[in-house]
């Protein structure tokens, strides 16, 4: 299987629902077979400062304020999945009104006679990829708000690259890009700083601790005035297997100190560290049944936690322990990072 014949409602898709008119965004590549898991991200509203086919919307961004408003009003769009052993948010396959495609949006801005700013630079900011990086014109897609027409003036770029290979040799082309290209820039250090409230608002973590991962990152910066952000996403034969091939098993929290022993995977969304365990900081966060040497993955849907450390690094990790049992044959554990304010990888060496 190929990206131009995937299944629709992977990572960067976003799916809009029939009744309550509701916009998600889609978490990941493996889906249950009856629904999407994906996370409130529109709403409507009728104070809302974001308007699509005469409909006031509100955008949401916390993931406990998107758990509260559907806890509150719209409770069929959460379940429990025994696989996943959590509660997530989630839309019925019946429920789908349409699904937007990141692909379907850029073909669609390239047939379109004129374009909002933010549409303009979003598509020449995909050209530049594509003419400069060396990516496919199928491989690419631009998500976000300006995909479902709830785009501000502020708002972001928000652009996918499709499969494995392609991500990775754009990601080494992409320092080249950043360094010749006049409109391409990373951040300075004032716009790290107003980055820093919203990423790691609410925690501990310092400015300084921030920065060691945060000003290595190439995903993310300025085009012209505008911020972008670049998701990727591997190709299916590297998804490995699909959702009910996997049960997980919540152990509650962990911090650990370990090694990065592989962090090629890191780029992608979901992302994901190989590590190898030093030393639990926190002797009542684990049981004493869990070996060690057994956890074996730092992962994250997040992505604040892509490009975060590098191999041969040493990180303190704090996060959610879980096993993990794939096809009931081979069993390990891993740390996935989800919560805003608790959830950390801190570069120590």
């Amino acid at each position: 299987m190929n990206f131009m014949n995937l299944i629709e409602g992977i990572e960067g898709d976003y799916i809009e629902t029939k009744e309550s008119n509701l916009i998600f965004d889609v978490k990941g590549v493996l889906h249950p077979n009856d629904r999407k898991i994906c996370f409130l991200r529109f709403y409507p509203h009728p104070k809302g400062d974001r308007i699509k086919e005469g409909k006031n919307y509100r955008k949401i961004y916390s993931l406990n304020n998107r758990y509260s408003l559907i806890r509150t009003k719209y409770p069929e769009y959460l379940f429990y999945s025994k696989e996943l052993d959590l509660e997530v948010q989630g839309v019925k396959n019946r429920d789908i009104k349409k699904i937007y495609s990141p692909r379907d949006f850029l073909r669609k801005l390239d047939e379109k006679e004129t374009l909002s700013s933010i549409e303009q630079h979003s598509k020449s900011l995909c050209e530049l990829f594509i003419s400069k990086g060396g990516v496919s014109k199928d491989l690419i897609g631009i998500t976000g708000s300006s995909m479902v027409g709830l785009d501000k003036k502020d708002s972001d770029i928000d652009i996918i690259l499709y499969g494995t290979e392609t991500s990775l040799y754009f990601q080494d082309k992409l320092r080249f890009l950043l360094e010749e290209s006049n409109e391409l820039r990373e951040y300075n250090l004032e716009e790290y700083r107003s980055h820093y409230k919203w990423r790691v608002g609410g925690s501990n973590i310092s400015f300084k601790d921030f920065m060691k991962s945060e000003k290595r990152k190439l995903h993310q910066g300025k085009y012209e005035n505008y911020d972008f952000f670049i998701r990727y996403i591997q190709s299916p034969k590297d998804w490995n297997g699909n959702y009910y091939d996997y049960q997980y098993k919540n152990y509650g929290r962990i911090s650990l100190k370990a090694t990065i022993l592989d962090s090629k995977d890191s780029i992608f969304t979901p992302c994901s560290y190989k590590i190898k365990p030093h030393k639990v900081l926190d002797e009542k966060l684990i049981s004493s049944k869990i070996d060690l040497k057994d956890i074996l993955e730092v992962n994250s849907f997040r992505a604040r936690f892509c490009e975060h450390a590098k191999e041969g690094e040493t990180v303190l990790v704090e996060g959610k322990l879980e096993k993990v049992n794939y096809k009931n044959k081979v069993e390990y554990y891993r740390i996935l990072l989800t919560d805003q304010i608790l959830d950390k990888m801190l570069i120590l060496n």
